[in-house]
Protein backbone atom coordinates (compact mmCIF):
# COMPACT_ATOMS: atom_id res chain seq x y z
CA UNK A 1 0.00 0.00 0.00
CA UNK A 2 0.97 3.63 -0.63
CA UNK A 3 2.20 5.84 1.89
CA UNK A 4 -1.11 7.41 3.57
CA UNK A 5 -0.07 10.85 2.12
CA UNK A 6 -0.08 10.17 -1.51
CA UNK A 7 -3.45 8.11 -1.46
CA UNK A 8 -6.72 9.66 -3.47
CA UNK A 9 -9.04 10.53 -0.73
CA UNK A 10 -12.53 12.55 -1.01
CA UNK A 11 -11.73 16.01 -1.16
CA UNK A 12 -13.61 16.77 2.04
CA UNK A 13 -10.97 14.38 3.86
CA UNK A 14 -8.22 17.26 3.23
CA UNK A 15 -9.71 19.22 6.78
CA UNK A 16 -7.04 17.72 9.12
CA UNK A 17 -5.11 14.53 10.70
CA UNK A 18 -8.74 13.48 12.59
CA UNK A 19 -10.85 13.97 9.18
CA UNK A 20 -8.05 11.91 7.63
CA UNK A 21 -7.98 9.37 10.01
CA UNK A 22 -12.13 9.33 10.83
CA UNK A 23 -12.61 9.27 6.30
CA UNK A 24 -9.54 6.27 6.36
CA UNK A 25 -10.99 4.41 9.06
CA UNK A 26 -14.41 4.55 9.88
CA UNK A 27 -16.70 6.70 7.02
CA UNK A 28 -18.34 4.30 4.68
CA UNK A 29 -17.17 1.29 6.97
CA UNK A 30 -20.77 -1.16 7.87
CA UNK A 31 -21.37 -0.39 11.20
CA UNK A 32 -23.44 -2.88 12.95
CA UNK A 33 -22.86 -2.73 16.90
CA UNK A 34 -25.39 -0.99 18.71
CA UNK A 35 -23.45 0.79 20.62
CA UNK A 36 -21.85 2.25 17.39
CA UNK A 37 -24.65 3.20 15.49
CA UNK A 38 -26.66 4.65 18.66
CA UNK A 39 -23.23 6.75 18.73
CA UNK A 40 -23.22 8.11 15.15
CA UNK A 41 -26.79 8.70 15.36
CA UNK A 42 -26.41 11.14 18.67
CA UNK A 43 -23.45 13.19 17.03
CA UNK A 44 -25.01 13.32 13.59
CA UNK A 45 -27.50 14.64 15.09
CA UNK A 46 -25.56 17.26 17.25
CA UNK A 47 -23.96 18.18 13.88
CA UNK A 48 -27.15 19.87 12.91
CA UNK A 49 -25.95 22.85 11.64
CA UNK A 50 -22.72 22.61 12.30
CA UNK A 51 -19.41 21.13 10.46
CA UNK A 52 -18.19 17.33 11.06
CA UNK A 53 -14.76 18.55 11.76
CA UNK A 54 -16.33 20.07 14.78
CA UNK A 55 -18.72 17.30 16.28
CA UNK A 56 -15.70 15.21 15.52
CA UNK A 57 -13.33 16.85 17.37
CA UNK A 58 -15.43 16.90 20.63
CA UNK A 59 -16.18 13.66 20.06
CA UNK A 60 -14.03 12.29 23.13
CA UNK A 61 -15.67 14.54 25.30
CA UNK A 62 -19.28 13.21 24.33
CA UNK A 63 -17.97 9.62 25.30
CA UNK A 64 -16.99 10.40 28.50
CA UNK A 65 -20.15 12.48 29.09
CA UNK A 66 -22.26 10.43 27.46
CA UNK A 67 -20.98 6.97 29.29
CA UNK A 68 -19.53 5.56 26.45
CA UNK A 69 -22.84 5.60 24.02
CA UNK A 70 -24.05 2.82 26.70
CA UNK A 71 -27.62 3.38 25.49
CA UNK A 72 -29.58 1.77 28.88
CA UNK A 73 -27.33 4.04 30.63
CA UNK A 74 -28.48 7.42 28.31
CA UNK A 75 -31.81 6.22 28.56
CA UNK A 76 -31.67 6.65 32.68
CA UNK A 77 -29.65 10.05 32.93
CA UNK A 78 -31.96 12.66 34.21
CA UNK A 79 -32.87 16.02 33.78
CA UNK A 80 -30.35 17.57 36.26
CA UNK A 81 -27.51 15.67 34.87
CA UNK A 82 -27.75 16.49 31.15
CA UNK A 83 -28.39 20.06 32.05
CA UNK A 84 -25.00 19.84 34.06
CA UNK A 85 -23.96 18.75 30.48
CA UNK A 86 -24.73 22.54 28.93
CA UNK A 87 -21.47 24.37 31.18
CA UNK A 88 -19.44 20.74 30.37
CA UNK A 89 -16.79 21.99 28.42
CA UNK A 90 -15.91 20.37 24.91
CA UNK A 91 -20.13 19.60 23.78
CA UNK A 92 -22.29 21.34 21.64
CA UNK A 93 -24.00 23.21 24.56
CA UNK A 94 -27.87 23.44 22.75
CA UNK A 95 -30.34 22.11 25.12
CA UNK A 96 -32.51 20.33 22.55
CA UNK A 97 -29.24 18.49 21.29
CA UNK A 98 -27.54 17.50 25.06
CA UNK A 99 -31.42 16.46 25.85
CA UNK A 100 -31.84 14.70 22.68
CA UNK A 101 -29.18 12.05 23.27
CA UNK A 102 -31.42 10.48 26.04
CA UNK A 103 -34.52 10.44 24.13
CA UNK A 104 -32.82 8.42 21.06
CA UNK A 105 -31.72 6.35 23.83
CA UNK A 106 -35.09 4.69 24.89
CA UNK A 107 -36.18 5.44 21.25
CA UNK A 108 -33.70 3.08 20.57
CA UNK A 109 -34.56 0.35 23.45
CA UNK A 110 -37.55 0.36 22.61
CA UNK A 111 -36.18 -0.74 19.28
CA UNK A 112 -33.86 -3.55 20.47
CA UNK A 113 -36.77 -4.52 22.00
CA UNK A 114 -39.03 -5.47 19.24
CA UNK A 115 -36.50 -5.86 16.70
CA UNK A 116 -33.70 -7.54 18.71
CA UNK A 117 -31.38 -5.08 17.62
CA UNK A 118 -30.73 -1.55 16.40
CA UNK A 119 -28.76 -2.61 13.76
CA UNK A 120 -31.14 -5.04 12.60
CA UNK A 121 -33.40 -2.21 12.95
CA UNK A 122 -31.73 0.24 10.98
CA UNK A 123 -29.63 -2.12 8.25
CA UNK A 124 -33.55 -3.11 7.04
CA UNK A 125 -33.37 0.43 5.02
CA UNK A 126 -30.66 -0.83 2.66
CA UNK A 127 -32.02 -4.21 2.79
CA UNK A 128 -29.15 -5.46 4.95
CA UNK A 129 -26.23 -4.15 2.60
CA UNK A 130 -24.49 -1.12 1.77
CA UNK A 131 -25.86 1.12 -1.15
CA UNK A 132 -22.72 1.62 -3.29
CA UNK A 133 -22.68 4.53 -5.77
CA UNK A 134 -20.30 5.20 -8.22
CA UNK A 135 -20.26 9.05 -8.46
CA UNK A 136 -16.83 10.73 -9.32
CA UNK A 137 -17.47 14.56 -7.80
CA UNK A 138 -18.86 15.77 -4.84
CA UNK A 139 -20.99 17.81 -6.25
CA UNK A 140 -23.14 14.57 -7.33
CA UNK A 141 -23.64 13.15 -3.62
CA UNK A 142 -27.23 13.92 -2.32
CA UNK A 143 -27.81 15.73 0.84
CA UNK A 144 -31.21 13.18 0.82
CA UNK A 145 -32.36 10.37 -0.56
CA UNK A 146 -35.79 8.22 -0.62
CA UNK A 147 -34.14 5.46 1.84
CA UNK A 148 -33.32 8.38 4.50
CA UNK A 149 -36.16 10.55 3.89
CA UNK A 150 -38.16 6.90 5.04
CA UNK A 151 -35.57 6.51 7.64
CA UNK A 152 -36.04 9.86 9.10
CA UNK A 153 -39.79 8.97 9.02
CA UNK A 154 -39.82 6.28 10.90
CA UNK A 155 -37.47 7.37 13.30
CA UNK A 156 -39.57 10.26 13.79
CA UNK A 157 -42.70 7.72 14.65
CA UNK A 158 -40.80 5.68 17.01
CA UNK A 159 -39.38 9.04 19.27
CA UNK A 160 -36.35 9.60 17.73
CA UNK A 161 -35.46 13.38 17.55
CA UNK A 162 -32.90 15.34 15.54
CA UNK A 163 -33.05 12.87 12.29
CA UNK A 164 -34.39 15.15 9.61
CA UNK A 165 -33.61 13.48 6.36
CA UNK A 166 -30.64 15.20 5.68
CA UNK A 167 -29.15 13.69 9.20
CA UNK A 168 -30.08 10.56 8.25
CA UNK A 169 -28.65 10.46 4.92
CA UNK A 170 -25.06 11.41 6.69
CA UNK A 171 -25.70 9.10 9.08
CA UNK A 172 -26.34 6.22 6.35
CA UNK A 173 -23.18 7.54 5.13
CA UNK A 174 -21.06 7.52 8.51
CA UNK A 175 -22.53 4.04 9.05
CA UNK A 176 -21.54 2.51 6.14
CA UNK A 177 -25.31 1.60 5.25
CA UNK A 178 -24.14 4.12 2.01
CA UNK A 179 -20.58 4.01 0.36
CA UNK A 180 -20.17 7.63 -0.92
CA UNK A 181 -16.47 7.65 -1.28
CA UNK A 182 -15.91 8.90 -4.83
CA UNK A 183 -14.93 6.42 -7.00
CA UNK A 184 -11.29 7.96 -7.08
CA UNK A 185 -10.92 7.38 -3.41
CA UNK A 186 -8.77 4.41 -2.43
CA UNK A 187 -11.54 3.69 0.21
CA UNK A 188 -14.17 3.24 -2.66
CA UNK A 189 -14.93 -0.49 -3.12
CA UNK A 190 -14.35 -1.23 -6.64
CA UNK A 191 -10.49 0.53 -6.16
CA UNK A 192 -9.45 -2.44 -3.51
Amino acid sequence: MQASENLSRCPWADGGDGMRAYHDEEWGVPHHDDRALFELLVLEGAQAGLSWRTVLDKRANYRRFFHGFDIARVSRMDDAELTRLLDAPGLIRNRLKIFSARDNARAALAVIGEFGSLGAYLWSFVGGKPIVNRWSELGQIPARTEASDRLSKELRTRGFRFVGPTICYAFMQGSGMVNDHLVSCFRHPGRA
